[in-house]
């Protein structure tokens, strides 16, 4: 496919470096030369330096040629002129980012009335992935599929839990509900594993289950966390603005650090039912002050990685309390995650994660559609849930008798609002939604998953 890229910042080069790897045709345009100049000689990708909503700009990118243009400047208006230019030049389909919150109530209007494909937030959907952490505590991540009646929870097995040296095949002793492990990761070598394989402490997995049944494994593993009530905020950004919002809404006692006295004013009249402290986030004593000890989780949410860094650890040492820390630059994501922090989340890789999945089902549009996409395992593995139609090849067929590739598994069925953790005798028909866990490899239908197209 052929995809425009306007806007080279955190989201414009992740969305380029990923869409170039699955050997798209990426055009990127910006203003700045040498930005361009270092995606082009790094991968291998065209470029145009200029305004990405001038006419003359965009007919030089040949976005009238474009199976899709995705504008992610750092300005909304931009974002949505330039969209609205590609669209009448002849781009087939367009996304704009669209982050400032006056918007966020008339998205469907300007979808509609722009001709917009998609608008992405990603503060709003970085808010929402931390809300379900939130509610969750005990899991390092979760997400959702299946309309959130399916669940799949990260954890990291410590010291003496009941699952270290369990082989999977024995896990129904441990746990009587549906559930089924279906990543482990340990140290940097990652699988999908069967049933004969064993489990250590210090693995970190995957875990797939109804909705209802996962507060039950993690009890059954004596390590379930009380959804938090009371949540520290250090950073007053969009972020801690639609989380905040999430969480008062549902009851929570939010607390929000920021160190601009204008933006914790603004704050105060966006969000009467929360505490806005103005100080300084990092600062230790002020910390104490107002309570990190007390708090059921504390999330480090500045505009700043290493400074992020830094407050997690501190407050790791400081609390018992839920620790979630906003990284967007993978080396310090890695880095962060040898030094023990858990719940580690990056805006703009969410953000890359919702694109990259609308523009696999536009691959597949005669397919199966992929309904949701997540990556786990510092992108080594991907969850893929494709709804079936008729062209799946092995319709009813059971999943003992499928010749699947390496490194798959069929990992849940929904049908009918029911929920299967599938055995060798289940199989696949028309009208499931089906969710597939895939080590190295790109899915882009369901019939990608046989050895063989039959």
């Amino acid at each position: 496919m052929r995809i425009v890229i306007v806007g080279t910042g955190k989201v414009g080069t992740t969305l380029a470096e990923q869409l170039s790897n699955e050997d798209h045709d990426i055009i990127v345009v910006d203003k700045n030369q040498n930005t361009v100049d270092s995606l082009i000689n790094t991968l291998d990708i065209m470029g145009v330096c200029g305004n990405g909503a001038s006419y003359h700009v965009l007919l030089e990118a040949e976005v009238q040629k474009a199976d899709l243009l995705i504008a992610c400047t750092s300005q909304d208006e931009i974002n949505l002129l330039c969209c609205l230019v590609g669209k009448k030049l002849g781009a087939q389909n367009t996304i704009a980012r669209v982050r400032n919150p006056e918007y966020s109530d008339q998205l469907v209007f300007m979808r509609d009335e722009l001709g917009l494909s998609m608008s992405i937030n990603p503060e709003r959907v970085a808010a929402s992935e931390l809300y379900k952490l939130l509610k969750f505590p005990s899991a390092l991540k979760i997400e959702t599929f299946s309309n959130k009646r399916v669940e799949m929870a990260e954890i990291k097995l410590r010291e003496g839990s009941a699952l270290d040296h369990v082989c999977l095949r024995d896990l129904h002793k441990t746990y009587k509900g549906k559930a089924l492990i279906c990543a482990v990761q340990r140290g940097s070598e990652v699988t999908i594993p069967d049933g004969n394989f064993i489990l250590k402490a210090g693995d970190k997995i995957n875990v797939i289950a109804q909705a209802n049944d996962m507060y039950d494994f993690f009890n059954s593993l004596g390590r379930t966390l009380p959804e938090a009530r009371d949540v520290m905020l250090v950073g007053g950004g969009r972020i801690s603005f639609y989380l905040a919002r999430m969480l008062t809404e549902n009851g929570a006692r939010v607390k929000i650090i920021d160190i601009d006295p204008n933006r914790c004013q603004e704050l105060s009249r966006l969000l009467p039912q929360a505490m806005i402290i103005c100080g300084d986030g990092t600062n230790q004593e002020l910390l104490s002050e107002e309570g990190i000890d007390t708090m059921d989780a504390v999330i480090a949410l500045t505009g700043f990685d290493e400074e992020n860094i830094i407050l997690a650890l501190y407050a790791q040492s400081a609390t018992e309390a839920k620790v979630i820390t906003k990284v967007n630059r993978p080396t310090l994501a890695n880095i962060a995650e040898s030094t023990g922090l858990g719940s580690i989340i990056s805006p703009r890789a969410l953000t890359a994660n919702i694109i990259i999945r609308y523009v696999r089902s536009m691959q597949n549009s005669m397919g199966s559609n992929i309904e949701t996409l997540h990556r786990l395992m510092d992108g080594a593995v991907e969850a893929l849930e494709f709804r079936v139609n008729e062209t799946f090849p092995m319709l009813d067929v059971p999943l003992m008798d499928l010749q699947l590739k390496q490194g798959i598994l069929v990992a849940c069925i929904s049908r009918s609002g029911r929920t299967i953790i599938p055995g060798g005798r289940d199989y696949i028909s028309v009208g499931d939604r089906v969710i597939v866990v895939a080590a190295d490899k790109h899915l882009d239908d369901l019939s990608d998953i046989l050895k063989e197209h039959v």
